[in-house]
Formats: C-alpha cells, sequence, structure tokens
C-alpha cells in the first residue's frame, strides 16, 4: 500500500499548489486564507529549487550507471 500513500500525498501537493498559485491571486489579501500559504514568490523558488535538485540526482544516476558500463582499454 505504500504506492497509494504516494498517490494520495502527490494528489494533496498539486491540489495545494494548484490553489496557491490559480485561486489565491483572486482572494483578498487580509482574507484568513491566506495565512495558510507561504507567500507567493516562493511559489516559483521551491519549483525551481526542486527541479534543479531532480536535475542533479539524474545527472548523479546516469553517470553512476555510465561509469559502472565502462569497458577497460584493450591493451596490445
Amino acid at each position: 500500500m505504500p504506492s497509494a500513500h504516494l498517490v494520495v500525498f502527490s494528489l494533496l501537493l498539486f491540489t495545494y499548489y494548484s490553489v496557491w498559485v490559480i485561486i489565491l491571486p483572486f482572494v483578498d489579501s487580509d482574507h484568513v486564507l491566506h495565512k495558510y500559504f507561504l507567500p507567493r514568490e516562493y511559489s516559483v523558488i521551491l519549483p525551481g529549487i526542486a527541479a534543479v535538485i531532480l536535475l542533479l540526482c539524474i545527472g548523479a544516476f546516469t553517470a553512476v550507471i555510465m561509469w559502472k558500463n565502462r569497458k577497460p582499454k584493450k591493451v596490445d
């Protein structure tokens, strides 16, 4: 059942981010809903940081796989 937990977490994260980015700009700034969300600048910064980390992990994984699969040079 860990996959079900991952799906639920992803759905909650997507809903939270969608409300934060799409709906919150149209709500008055003194509304109580604003206290549950970070400032709007973070809606760009956090996904950017997550994208950089993801790309670094993919690059590191690719480097490790290529390093392990390299063939030694033949000595004639």
